[in-house]
């Protein structure tokens, strides 16, 4: 009899390992994926055409709270616990809840998840969501085009709409996004590399989108997402951690996986840690990856027009994911708002509608900012009535996309900036040079 399976995921890694692993694997039976994290995105099926021969009806994905009920419904033998950037104990509450109900618990690694590419790849992970991941990916992939190669980014998956549709993405331009009618957390992910002339891919099936972007490239630049591991096998890891959360490294799942593979660790954000987070950072590296090679970058934020802060009352929004399950207190806009001498951070909780209010209620260390939420057209909505409820001056945008594109922004507002300087020499662009001289083909001059 197959091995009858539910794998709780988020819309993502749990989609990836089933189509690495489980799809078309008669030993086991898959009777239910489980969503949490991600709004709304349980009560869907993993499509027929997605899932294969094996599921002719698909496969439900319902929420995660409903996990007890199903393992006794359907006699479960083992539960694969497949999503990022939840901290150790988390991870082991869940398998004892499992455990207790007697199926299995498994975490699953990259030797049977990973995906063979063709051509050089580089992955840029992180430890923790708002590590300075995103920004780092960009930096790498510049350096690169400067090389005169052609890269493309694929990015970690964020389907949150019809999974058929959405089985590979390509994006070049703006209209690319409009045409996949991309969420917020979508653009803040894709805009800054179609900004730089990057290819992204993304989506549900990594081997086809992996395929689709060997055809076009002459190295792929892995863009994970939370702190996942990559769904590539990688012949450069880059890993980002970040000295604001010391210790996050080692204690949440599976960023230590990451720190642990790495062969370069990025200490991102030392312009605005004090030094001695920064050096628990440094001897935890020491400690279990003493080989990587490490890197420190600061941080640098920027808004076009300081003096337009100067004294108002700021209405900051930040970058979501950053700070919910990223768990941050605050992001790049306080820091601008402080460094610009904002009077005062509007706190918008008593303003705030529908699924922003309930974002406040669930994440509680959120208070004089406003998280970007935006992962479909509702909520969307419920962003831009809370900033045009909200009483300020002036609306600070943090976010990585100019929000005025997907929403209307009806005070005056400013976009604060924030990318990445690195600070070690010799750093990225000779470790680059090294590995394109030892991998990488002759380059094409398609990046330049």
């Amino acid at each position: 009899m197959p091995i009858k399976t539910i794998i709780m995921g988020a819309a993502g890694r749990d989609f990836h390992n089933f189509n690495t692993f489980f799809r078309g694997n008669k030993d086991y039976e898959v009777v239910a994926f489980t969503a949490t994290q991600i709004p709304d995105i349980e009560g869907r099926l993993y499509p027929k055409e997605l899932a294969g021969d094996l599921y002719p009806k698909g496969i439900p994905i319902r929420a995660e709270e409903e996990l007890s009920e199903l393992i006794k419904k359907h006699g479960v033998d083992q539960v694969v616990f497949a999503y990022s950037d939840v901290t150790d104990e988390y991870v082991m509450h869940k398998a004892a809840l499992v455990n207790s109900l007697g199926p299995d618990f498994r975490l699953m690694g990259t030797k049977y998840t990973q995906v063979k590419s063709t051509k050089p790849v580089v992955s840029v992970c992180a430890v923790r969501t708002g590590s300075g991941k995103s920004q780092t990916t960009r930096r790498v992939s510049l350096i690169l085009r400067e090389m005169g190669y052609k890269v493309a980014a694929i990015r970690h998956p964020m389907p949150y709409g019809n999974l058929v549709r959405q089985e590979v993405q390509r994006f070049a331009d703006y209209d690319d996004l409009d045409e996949h009618e991309c969420t917020i957390e979508e653009r803040e992910e894709y805009e800054p590399h179609i900004d730089n002339g990057v290819i992204v891919y993304a989506g549900v099936d990594y081997e086809k989108i992996l395929r689709a972007a060997e055809k076009e490239v002459d190295i792929v630049l892995w863009d994970g997402g939370n702190n996942d591991t990559p769904f590539y096998v990688s012949d450069l890891e880059i890993v980002v951690v970040d000295p604001h959360r010391p210790g996050h490294e080692l204690s949440y799942f599976p960023g230590e996986v990451n720190l642990r593979r790495a062969d370069v660790i990025v200490i991102n954000k030392v312009d605005t840690a004090e030094q001695h987070n920064i050096e628990t950072v440094r001897q935890n590296i020491r400690l279990n990856n003493p080989k990587a090679a490490v890197f420190e970058m600061a941080c640098r934020v920027s808004v076009p027009d300081p003096q337009l802060v100067k004294g108002k009352r700021v209405l900051v929004v930040e970058d979501g994911p950053t700070l919910t399950h990223g768990e941050m207190a605050y992001g790049a806009g306080v820091v601008a708002a402080r460094q610009c001498g904002a009077a005062e951070l509007v706190d918008p909780r008593p303003y705030a509608m529908g699924s922003i209010r309930g974002t406040y209620e669930r994440y509680r260390h959120l208070t004089n900012l406003l998280p970007a939420m935006g992962y479909s057209a509702i909520q969307r909505h419920e962003l831009e009535e809370t900033i045009r409820r909200t009483p300020c001056d002036l609306v600070l945008v943090a976010t990585p996309i100019d929000l005025a594109r997907v929403i209307k922004l009806d005070k005056p507002n400013l976009r604060v900036t924030y990318e990445v300087e690195e600070l070690t020499k010799p750093g990225l662009a000779e470790t680059l040079a090294k590995f394109t001289h030892e991998h990488a083909p002759v380059p094409t001059g398609a990046g330049k």
